[in-house]
């Protein structure tokens, strides 16, 4: 059968706009400009006949006849991946790349990776720290996924911390977080010590912009009103890092008190480079996911850190 379709590429950008609800991040996603996303929307509207996007703000809406034929679009690439990986020999894979948010590679994936290494010596991992892996809000709303290719002859998962939606991909749960506040063991106490929360206001406060995007908003201030204190200290106040691992490694160095996510610091609290101060712990609509396109979750490489992942996320 002759089938008359338009060009694959044009409905492939088509697909990542109407995804992203964004040119400009469609374009990010593909690795072309702006500009040639519009123009090959364009030419399939044109070679279509109707309209696919509408101008509303600063970004696009579907129309109707967009919305109406995304499902089985998606489907199409989805099955078109699929018969492609059928194609393909995996038995020889020895190769896979993993990108994470950086604190929890720093602090929780790389102490258990000789494990892994012990255990599957033939594969080559490629780890890769990237903030990105941290969904903004961490919200249950579908979120971007990163750089997973399937053209791409190394397999790669992402680990992200999030809401758990990703349409079209395997997501599994690792374990949840609470948001804790840490300090060196020396400075909570020295004079003035580190009590009740209060005493934050004669402390300076460490922040950092990964913990910020988890609470969708100043992290501080929210777990200052979690602990009932937010009209005693300035949470506004304090230097302000890129990462967790910055703001970390300043309040082991008795800079100040950070906020880290349990249990990523279980490990410096055990060993006393970090101390927990207070009981409070916020709870954020948050968690730590392994993330993969479901037609490469059964690649050797891919299911055998996913089984290994998972075992060692029980005992977190």
């Amino acid at each position: 059968m002759i089938y008359r379709l338009p060009p694959l590429n044009a409905l492939r950008v088509f697909e990542a706009a109407a995804r992203h609800l964004s040119f400009k991040e469609a374009a990010n996603e593909l690795s072309i400009t702006q500009a040639a996303v519009s123009h090959q929307i364009k030419s399939l509207e044109e070679y279509l006949g109707v309209e696919l996007f509408r101008r509303a703000g600063r970004g696009v809406q579907l129309t109707e006849a967009a919305r109406a034929c995304l499902p089985k679009l998606r489907e199409g690439f989805e099955s078109l991946a699929a018969a492609v990986e059928m194609i393909r020999e995996r038995a020889e894979e020895t190769e896979l790349l993993i990108t994470a948010p950086p604190v929890f590679t720093a602090r929780w994936l790389m102490p258990r990776l000789a494990d892994f290494a012990k255990r599957e010596p033939r594969v080559e991992l490629r780890v890769f720290g990237s903030s990105k892996m941290v969904d903004a809000g961490a919200l249950d709303s579908a979120a971007l996924v990163g750089n997973l290719d399937l053209r791409d002859d190394v397999s790669g998962v992402e680990i992200h911390l999030g809401g758990g939606n990703y349409p079209g991909y395997r997501a599994d749960h690792l374990f949840d977080v609470a948001t804790v506040a840490v300090a060196s063991p020396e400075l909570a106490r020295g004079d003035p010590p580190l009590e009740q929360p209060e005493d934050l206001a004669r402390h300076v406060l460490l922040h950092d912009d990964a913990m910020d995007l988890v609470a969708h908003g100043s992290a501080w201030q929210k777990w200052l009103e979690a602990a009932g204190v937010a009209d005693r200290v300035d949470g506004s106040r304090g230097p302000h890092f890129s990462s967790n691992i910055l703001s970390l490694e300043a309040a082991s160095q008795k800079l100040g008190v950070a906020l880290a996510l349990k249990p990523l610091v279980d490990d410096d609290i055990e060993s006393g480079k970090l101390c927990a101060p207070f009981k409070v712990e916020l709870k954020p609509q948050s968690a730590y996911y392994l993330v993969c396109p479901e037609v490469i979750a059964g690649r050797p490489a891919v299911a055998a850190f996913r089984k290994w992942l998972l075992e060692q996320a029980v005992r977190a």
